[in-house]
């Protein structure tokens, strides 16, 4: 990212990479209840009734939170983090940690990136990083949609996380590990595109003002902006690639399916189900992931320089 001081030796690839999957895991742990509670707005109303009247059991990001504290335990929140810190190590260490590295390939290793090397940046890294971690994706999403309901045993679908991809893989093929796959890469590009570049543009523009320093208040005002501009774009494809995600075989044909089925049973405000949560996600997951982002990645780089100090 921009920002680094030339006195500051430059952290290499690698340091990136690290730093980034260490930025997601922290930001998942402090935000996974707020993506819980989206991915049970976004499936609510998947199965009507005949009737078409479903009574909505979720109800906003807090009151879904105190119902499944209510109704399944405070663990229910966390159902799924398991693969949730996984996909954040493949996930983030892949569209955050070569992000820049992107950059330079686009611009010929100029640090003068206009707007459409960043796109092009945020896109690659967003696509390569779904390659490597569709299958732990497709695993949170089914434990945060599971419902933990000591009574009714038969709705519990994965008793762990291990057993989860063994039953995704003897019920529906290696296929059903990258169930979604085109919506998440297609997401994802979207998120990666409008989450990094805002993040990017905007910390370069209040560094070059003067407004504020390259520290934690640049960072978090930088991350904050990217967070809401992520959530109005992505939102759409979000809901539909849980639905799809968390679909049984043969529900839907497809991800264009998924979405067409929604519009028809439940109009186009489906696709902003879970708004807020997703917001109350996205932008705390941000400021989060990116400030922790730059502090460890700057650790890093003060415990090497001390390890190549002379004693």
């Amino acid at each position: 990212m921009v920002g680094v001081k030339s006195a500051d030796l430059a952290p290499t690839v690698a340091v990136k990479v690290f730093s980034a999957g260490a930025a997601g895991c922290v930001a998942d742990l402090v935000t996974f209840p707020l993506d819980t509670a989206k991915v049970r707005l976004q499936i609510q109303g998947e199965s009507k009734p005949p009737s078409g009247v479903q009574r909505a059991k979720y109800r906003g990001v807090f009151g879904t939170i105190s119902t499944m504290v209510k109704t399944e335990g405070p663990r229910s929140l966390y159902s799924g983090l398991v693969a949730g810190l996984q996909r954040q190590m493949c996930f983030a260490s892949v569209r955050v940690g070569l992000y820049d590295t992107m950059k330079q390939f686009y611009t010929g290793g100029s640090d003068n990136a206009g707007i459409g090397a960043r796109l092009l940046a945020g896109s690659t890294t967003g696509g390569m990083a779904v390659a490597f971690a569709q299958p732990t994706d497709v695993v949170k999403v089914r434990f945060q949609a599971q419902i933990r309901l000591p009574e009714s045993g038969s709705v519990k679908r994965y008793n762990s996380t291990i057993h989860a991809y063994k039953i995704i893989a003897r019920d529906e093929g290696f296929k059903g590990l990258w169930k979604g796959c085109l919506p998440n890469i297609t997401r994802n590009a979207i998120v990666n595109c409008s989450e990094l570049v805002t993040y990017d543009i905007i910390k370069e523009q209040i560094l070059k003002s003067n407004l504020m320093t390259d520290n934690m208040p640049c960072h978090f005002m930088a991350a904050f902006a990217a967070g809401f501009c992520t959530t109005i774009v992505a939102s759409p494809v979000d809901v539909v690639k849980t639905r799809f995600m968390n679909s049984r075989p043969g529900q839907y044909s497809g991800a264009l399916n998924c979405a067409f089925t929604m519009l028809i049973n439940e109009g186009p405000t489906a696709f902003y189900k879970g708004f807020i949560p997703s917001f109350l996600r996205l932008g705390s997951w941000n400021i989060v992931m990116f400030v922790s982002f730059e502090q460890i990645k700057r650790a890093v780089m003060r415990c090497q320089q001390s390890w190549d100090s002379p004693l």
